[in-house]
């Protein structure tokens, strides 16, 4: 427990101030700036994409729909690619979680080695997979552009200050309470010096933690304490880089989802740019650069286990903690209908619309869902098609109401496209 607790208060200032970056990026970052500059083939659309995707908070769930979103709007198979390989590896809250507890050098290689192997992965798509977009993806672009309100200062900051403290905390927060409870487990129950026996052997060392990696679902900040746990271990700096790369990259449900909507070929150049990429990383740390670059963080935070905890470092694990515990509440808690105040038989406020008989009401259970990101994609996506006047989901259940007649194919078609599934309500 002390070592969780220890890992907590190293993070947590640096977890509030990514956060609170995330949200003003969320905010005040126009999103139509992420679609107008990833259609095309060439190499400066990859790019584009790459380095849109680099310090964009997304989980590993929350790029897949976002991704496709992309695509469905003009972006081509090599920028979608890329976008997806560079967005889940990194984001500004897990770079400055990753300073505050493995220091400079890997802060630093992390989002490069995410904007490299995202690079190689858009480009061979590019070179090995030709199909393009959709004509239609300009004009529902455009569509969807028109649903962007125009909010006030005020509104931007408080909407930056939700989507941070509470919308990303209901996303990561309990991928990176895991996290922490993987790392205290490690640190209790697996030997001192277990991964010494790899230290002679680092490829294979780096291939165990490659396939333990890829099926599992890591998020990029909820993996940073495991990977510190396992290093103090005796695993070798190259190979926790590789569970940072492939771990958030790669996981059943992306392998399901671009195989689905982008095709086998591209799942392939996918895979084989991450494995590629981190494993060429990984043997570069370890067999190239002063294995003290990426130690020296570690013996600081095991000596800091000892040491006074500063006053800062504890206000702001009380504040994340409570901020969790409030994004936990509010992702439990079922919303209110708007008739949950009245009888159905006398429902005739104005602004209530559940029972409007001139209204076409219609219900989807869309299953994959796991967080805002998700969410939020399912209804942009289903408000931009014409015909629709409203839509209201919950993500706890998957169902989703739509008013307006649009047809039934349609909407189902939309939802689809994210790569999720969905069946008629």
């Amino acid at each position: 427990m002390q070592e969780i607790l220890n890992l907590i208060n190293e993070m947590s200032p640096y977890l509030l101030l990514g956060f609170g970056i995330a949200g003003l990026m969320h905010t005040f970052v126009p999103a139509r700036l992420y679609h107008r500059y990833l259609a095309g083939r060439g190499f400066r659309s990859v790019l584009y994409a790459a380095a849109l995707g680099v310090p964009l908070p997304l989980c590993s769930c929350g790029v897949l729909p976002t991704a496709m979103s992309l695509r469905r709007e003009g972006a081509s198979k090599g920028a979608t690619t890329s976008f997806l390989i560079a967005t889940p590896q990194t984001g500004v809250d897990s770079i400055a979680a990753t300073y505050s507890l493995m220091g400079l050098p890997f802060a630093i290689v992390r989002p490069i080695a995410a904007l490299v192997t995202a690079l190689l992965g858009g480009m061979l798509v590019n070179l090995f997979d030709r199909e393009e977009p959709s004509p239609d993806a300009t004009a529902h672009a455009t569509v969807q552009s028109s649903h962007t309100p125009n909010l006030t200062l005020k509104e931007k900051i408080l909407g930056a200050l939700r989507y941070g403290y509470v919308e990303m905390m209901q996303d990561i927060g309990r991928w990176l309470v895991m996290g922490l409870v993987v790392a205290g487990i490690i640190t209790v129950a697996v030997p001192d010096g277990f991964f010494a026996s790899f230290a002679h052997r680092p490829l294979l060392g780096m291939l165990l933690v490659l396939i333990c990696a890829i099926p599992m679902y890591l998020c990029a900040t909820g993996s940073i304490p495991i990977a510190v746990a396992l290093m103090l271990k005796g695993m070798t700096p190259g190979a926790a880089l590789v569970l940072l790369m492939a771990g958030p990259a790669v996981n059943v449900a992306s392998v399901l989802v671009i195989r689905k909507v982008l095709g086998s070929r591209t799942l392939w150049l996918y895979l084989a740019a991450i494995v590629g990429g981190a494993l060429a990383f990984a043997l570069g740390i370890d067999y190239l650069l002063p294995r003290e670059w990426f130690t020296d963080s570690l013996i600081l935070l095991n000596s800091s286990c000892h040491a006074h905890t500063p006053w800062l470092n504890v206000v702001c694990t009380a504040v994340l903690a409570l901020l969790l515990a409030y994004a936990l509440i509010s992702r439990l808690r079922k919303p209110k209908s708007c008739c949950s105040s009245c009888h159905e038989e006398e429902c005739a406020t104005p602004e209530c619309t559940c029972h409007a008989p001139a209204q076409t009401v219609q219900t989807l259970v869309v299953t994959g869902m796991q967080c805002n990101h998700c969410l939020a994609s399912v209804i942009r996506a289903l408000s931009s098609l014409p015909g629709t006047e409203s839509v209201e989901a919950d993500l706890a259940s998957g169902l989703v109401t739509v008013v307006g007649p649009t047809p039934m194919a349609d909407l189902i078609s939309a939802v689809k496209a994210l790569g999720f599934g969905v069946k008629e309500g």
